[in-house]
């Protein structure tokens, strides 16, 4: 990088810490403006927050490592995840679902689900741990990914044992903290609007760049990572790579890391059924933190779509980056030895001066916002469900934000000392999605769509499938991802079972209260059969042009995805048709949802 690309990342960084100070006081009003912005937030606003938040720099790299390797249909492994499918349930039911239950976090939400004695604090408890737990280990995969993004450019020596990249982390790290420690939500949300029209920018450019400049050659060579170290190649056509259309077995080599994916088309059904159930269940953390801070359910639709339309312009910018990575490595004569490197140089290889210094200032500002986001959201599960309910229930707002901010910190400093022991971003990834974040779904996904279940029943289930998760990491690491989340989720769903019909139901009244307020569909017969009729019905009406208009949702958003990716990859036949299969779909989702929003309150 040149002086000039230099001097962009520093006024971008100065800008950003100024953007904390400035709302500092606003912030440090109480615990309710700290972390939820008083509820005062515009929805656009929240969505793209939402979306800067969910542009990572790991995630970007892991990504853009999966369409290097497989072309375009390594998209469809990001269903685990990285695609964001669970926006399409929060967009149409699920996201106005938590902003009713008017909380803070989804901790204190089982208070409202399971009453506030015994079995309502047991499942609070756990999920605030649980939470708590899995927030230090994303923190730990962004700060990961960061520092091997940042460590590119910087040049860090090795200092105190440690690597150059946890140094690189450990500088991104400190700087986000400065203003999310400092301003809460408000500096949050501000700083990645900030930050999202610079990542927007960024986008732009890159695809122009790659659109313009670059172009496939026939037949080009990929360097794939083996699994015990070291690489091998494989060679690809133009054709076959910009295929959206995914192959039902992959010919990856046995003993590379990417075999995992070779039984795709087993793969990708497996992910697509798990993100069902993921978006059925809600979401937690800094995601479901912009519902709760909504103002009505119509605003939670609007943040959600406009979230998701933003999400749409990461994957041309993801496939503009693979495509100036191969044509790279065609000049240079050979592959880029490692793919989760191939972003950091291109930057270093193909992008101009000056759009350099942006698109750099632009990533920082994903992992920043991301972190920033991540780890506002995780203090607020250690301030409201453990601090001021178990520990100190008089704490005044000043001992409470001090407790924030205290409890942010040392986050982030678990976090980052655990990224001494990752070995590469796609394992860390799949041990989230697949493991730890197995221990705590079925227990969550039930909680809505069953009565009968109770506070014992949910804290039973999340410590049984997170113990699981961790013996399953440390005896079994090899084990494949399906095996993982299948076990994991079954001891969970049993565990959860017996430990409701074990123990007494939750009281009537708590149960009639969280359904009027809800308004949730699935199993409620014993509770709809107390409320008036005439409720009943408009409830039922609701619910069913919900779920109609979830089978619009969710390819609809697959297809918006696809449709700007082709644009880059210039396949204009797969364009038209998906294009046209964009406007059916947008049109179905219009009548069942869109149209109905002013009704949501």
């Amino acid at each position: 990088m040149t002086s000039i690309d230099y001097s962009i990342v520093v006024v971008y960084l100065g800008l950003m810490i100024g953007v904390g100070v400035y709302f500092q006081r606003k912030a440090s009003s109480g615990i309710d403006s700290y972390f939820l912005g008083n509820k005062k937030l515009p929805w656009w606003v929240l969505g793209a927050s939402g979306m800067a938040s969910n542009l990572d720099v790991s995630g970007t790299m892991v990504n853009v490592s999966l369409i290097y390797v497989l072309g375009a249909q390594g998209f469809f492994v990001e269903i685990r995840g990285g695609i964001v499918l669970i926006m399409a349930f929060l967009m149409v039911f699920m996201g106005k679902w938590n902003q009713r239950a008017n909380v803070m976090t989804m901790a204190e939400w089982m208070e409202l689900r399971f009453g506030s004695g015994r079995q309502g604090n047991a499942a609070r408890l756990i999920a605030a741990i649980a939470t708590i737990i899995t927030t230090i280990w994303i923190i730990t995969y962004f700060a990961f990914g960061a520092g091997k993004f940042i460590g590119e450019f910087l040049g860090l020596p090795e200092m105190l044992g440690m690597p150059p990249d946890f140094w690189a982390a450990a500088l991104m790290i400190v700087l986000a903290m400065i203003y999310t420690v400092t301003s809460g939500l408000y500096g949050v949300v501000w700083t990645d609007v900030f930050q999202g029209f610079l990542i927007f920018a960024t986008i732009l450019i890159i695809c122009f760049i790659a659109f313009t400049q670059f172009v496939l050659p026939e037949s080009f060579s990929i360097s794939v990572p083996l699994i015990d170290k070291g690489y091998t190649s494989i060679t690809a056509t133009r054709e076959q790579w910009t295929s959206i259309w995914p192959d039902w077995n992959l010919n990856m080599p046995e003993n590379s890391r990417y075999s995992v994916f070779n039984l795709f088309g087993i793969t990708i059904s497996f992910y697509l059924i798990k993100t069902v159930i993921d978006g059925s269940a809600g979401t937690g953390g800094y995601m479901i933190q912009r519902f709760f801070a909504a103002r009505s359910g119509r605003e939670a639709g609007l943040l959600s779509l406009f979230w998701t339309f933003l999400l749409a312009f990461r994957w041309p910018f993801i496939a503009a980056i693979a495509i100036m990575g191969i044509a790279y490595a065609a000049n240079n004569g050979q592959a880029v030895m490692d793919p989760e490197k191939v972003l950091p140089i291109v930057i270093n290889n193909l992008v101009p001066v000056g759009v350099k210094g942006l698109l750099v200032a632009g990533l920082m500002a994903a992992a920043m916002s991301t972190f920033d986001s991540l780890v506002n959201a995780g203090a607020s599960y250690w301030v409201k469900d453990i601090y001021q309910k178990f520990i100190n229930n008089k704490a005044s707002e000043k001992q409470l934000i001090t407790q924030s901010r205290l409890a942010s910190v040392l986050m982030v400093v678990f976090g980052l000392f655990l990224t001494l022991n990752v070995r590469n971003l796609n394992d860390i990834w799949s041990w989230l999605t697949m493991g730890i974040g197995a221990g705590m779904l079925v227990p969550l996904l039930i909680r809505w769509y069953w009565w009968r279940l109770n506070g014992y029943g949910f804290a039973s289930g999340i410590g049984a499938g997170m113990i699981t998760a961790i013996i399953i990491k440390i005896a079994l690491p090899d084990l494949p991802e399906y095996a993982a989340f299948s076990i994991i989720s079954l001891i969970a769903l049993a565990a959860s079972i017996a430990g409701t019909l074990l123990t007494p139901a939750v009281d009537e009244q708590t149960l009639l209260n969280f359904y009027k307020i809800t308004k949730p569909f699935g199993i409620w017969k014993a509770v709809r059969g107390k409320i008036d009729p005439a409720e009943n019905k408009k409830t039922g009406k609701e619910n069913k042009r919900d779920i109609a208009a979830v089978f619009f949702a969710v390819p609809w958003q697959l297809t918006l995805f696809l449709t700007m990716m082709v644009i880059v990859l210039k396949r204009w036949d797969l364009f038209a048709v998906l294009l046209n299969l964009l406007l059916v779909l947008s049109a179905g989702l219009y009548y069942f949802w869109y149209r109905h929003l002013s009704e949501e309150k």
